[in-house]
């Protein structure tokens, strides 16, 4: 994790080949085409890998705006420490904060103060690395996430907003066992995962990549992970009857509609509204500016994507 935080000088190198079909294969459990980080990063990088012992050389610095966000985990321990912590679970999403995520962490804190702690600390992670072309960039989902924190929809007094640098490589079960084991050394506790994690819609055929449960399974398998605690969450999803987001309820199906992530881009592409409690109107209209800056070729609506929704 030193890497994605820091400039390192390696010593004592190793020089190896960089065999990239196995590299995926392993990875992802396909050598379909179409993977999003293999033809970003791999399938152009070079034939050979180096390796060795690393040593710190200084922080990074983006210089973008966002460094202030960009906690590493020795400092993320210290901010936990600073607001007297006794349970700290964390939330990454590559999405922005709509109501059912912020109902997720919510409950979650309810759930943790339930169970005896007196100040459980959210760590909100979002991912800050490469992600698909189609996903909110990360500049335009810091300042949707600072409006739900404005908002009071999540309380800033109880809640730690740091940038997770990885790449996205949405790579399942493989992927999500990494994000897990990076947020212990962060200083995180409990984990909450959802459905699908780090799923993608498969790239040739229209199915999920992944079982859309390979989360909680994986994690509650998974060796080196005996400190974190994993909080497998209830679906979310918009309740008509009450006109917000709610737990779903299977004895009224009826009553229930599911917003997907292709379905929420679509709407604020198009500039029409979600129902109301679906998220926090100044979130809203961050997604609405970010996709009004963007030049279309055709400047008419955007049909409804039929992608599986991630």
């Amino acid at each position: 994790i030193i890497i994605l935080y820091c400039i390192c000088f390696a010593s004592s190198i190793e020089i190896y080949k960089h065999n990239k079909e196995e590299r995926v294969a392993r990875t992802w459990g396909t050598t379909a085409g179409g993977l999003p980080y293999v033809e970003e990063t791999i399938a152009n990088a070079g034939e050979w890998l180096i390796g060795g012992d690393l040593e710190v050389l200084e922080p990074i610095k983006y210089n973008d705006g966002l460094d202030r966000f960009r906690l590493s985990p020795a400092e993320l321990r210290k901010e936990f420490i600073k607001r007297d912590a006794d349970a700290v679970f964390a939330f990454q999403l590559r999405n922005p904060v709509h109501n059912g995520h912020a109902l997720l962490m919510t409950d979650t804190r309810r759930r943790l103060l339930e169970m005896g702690y007196k100040n459980p600390i959210l760590l909100l992670n979002p991912l800050g690395g490469f992600t698909k072309a189609d996903d909110v960039p990360l500049h335009w989902r810091m300042k949707q996430h600072e409006k739900v924190l404005e908002a009071g929809v999540l309380d800033p007094e109880t809640t730690v907003v740091s940038i997770f640098p990885s790449p996205m490589h949405y790579a399942g079960p493989t992927e999500v066992q990494w994000h897990a084991k990076a947020r212990i050394n962060a200083g995180a506790n409990f984990y909450i995962v959802g459905r699908d994690p780090a799923g993608m819609g498969h790239p040739l055929e229209k199915r999920d990549l992944y079982d859309p449960d390979h989360g909680k399974k994986v994690l509650a398998m998974a060796p080196g992970l005996e400190r974190l605690n994993i909080l497998p969450f209830k679906v979310a999803a918009y309740d008509k009857t009450q006109g917000k987001m709610a737990f779903f309820d299977p004895s009224r199906p009826q009553d229930f509609q599911f917003i997907s992530g292709t379905k929420m881009r679509t709407l604020a592409k198009n500039k029409e509204n979600p129902p109301d409690g679906f998220m926090c109107p100044g979130g809203w209209n961050v997604l609405v500016d970010y996709y009004d800056s963007l030049t279309s070729s055709d400047n008419g609506k955007i049909p409804e994507a039929t992608a599986v929704a991630v």
